[in-house]
């Protein structure tokens, strides 16, 4: 990182390392835990070999980097050049991270800013992105702040799992809602509100599921100028059909992303899930 102010995400973002290479942001590892062993996400374990885990109902969890692997991101960030640092991470109703991050600012060697983008996956991928591009234009460490939290105001995620119970035992989502989907055999559509995971509806069936989160994501995408991703886990099929459909229905993509999320969040979602990011320009 050489710019003057350096931009510093987490794992959980998913952005593209073409994007995090053109714009120098740095995303700090959280890490699996499979039975015994612990491992960085995006370098020690891939979505598939988390797939294969929950599919053998072996024990899974997930924790936050350590203070101190940010401290010495932002010590790397200010001998790099920076004059400041804006840090922006998962919501923290999801994990430590920001708690974390917010420790090791306190004696950073130049100024750090550490936003709770409330957003998790390509939602907090885009707010690391709006902030690069201040960044890039000339902006101070307050304008690239101010463009991260603008676009997390605007961007909207919603999402389809198979099933409830891995977001149960993560603690990701009341007992009574996941007891209720499962008890009615139906298929809940599920979105980002305020940093929480919030039940948005309840469909029959996989199939008219997935064709709501599609209607859904239109009517959110409307016909400005728009930035789209499409995660996954193990559903590259039903990502790449999806993604076609917005590209058909949505006139005002700028950009649009098909990515398989990665172990932190299958962790909490198993296989099969489908996700939609749309967030407006």
């Amino acid at each position: 990182m050489s710019r003057h102010v350096a931009i510093v995400t987490d794992s959980t973002a998913y952005l593209p390392p073409q994007a995090m290479e053109r714009h120098s942001i740095t995303a700090v590892p959280l890490t699996v835990v499979i039975g015994d062993q612990a491992l960085e996400e995006g370098t020690e374990i891939s979505a598939r070999s988390l797939a294969q885990a929950l599919q053998k109902r072996r024990p899974v969890t997930t924790s936050r980097p350590s203070p101190e692997v940010f401290a010495e991101t932002y010590r790397a960030a200010a001998e790099a050049g920076a004059r400041g640092v804006v840090s922006l991470h998962l919501s923290a109703e999801f994990s430590g991270t920001y708690d974390a991050a917010v420790l090791a600012a306190k004696d950073a060697p130049v100024p750090v800013r550490v936003v709770d983008t409330r957003m998790v996956g390509m939602a907090l991928g885009f707010c690391a992105l709006a902030a690069a591009e201040a960044v890039d234009a000339g902006g101070s460490l307050d304008e690239a702040v101010a463009a991260a939290e603008k676009r997390a105001a605007g961007t909207s995620a919603f999402f389809y799992v198979d099933t409830l119970d891995y977001l149960r035992r993560g603690g990701r989502i009341g007992a009574a809602q996941a007891l209720l989907g499962s008890a009615l055999a139906v298929k809940p559509l599920l979105q980002l509100d305020g940093g929480r995971i919030e039940l948005r509806e309840k469909v029959r069936t996989a199939s008219k599921a997935i064709a709501r989160l599609e209607e859904i994501a239109v009517e959110r995408a409307g016909s400005g100028d728009v930035d789209i991703a499409v995660h996954h886990l193990s559903a590259p099929e039903r990502a790449a059909v999806l993604a076609d459909r917005l590209r058909e229905r949505v006139p005002g993509i700028a950009e649009l992303q098909v990515s398989e999320v990665g172990a932190v969040i299958g962790a909490h979602t198993g296989p099969g899930l489908l996700a939609v990011v749309v967030s407006p320009r």
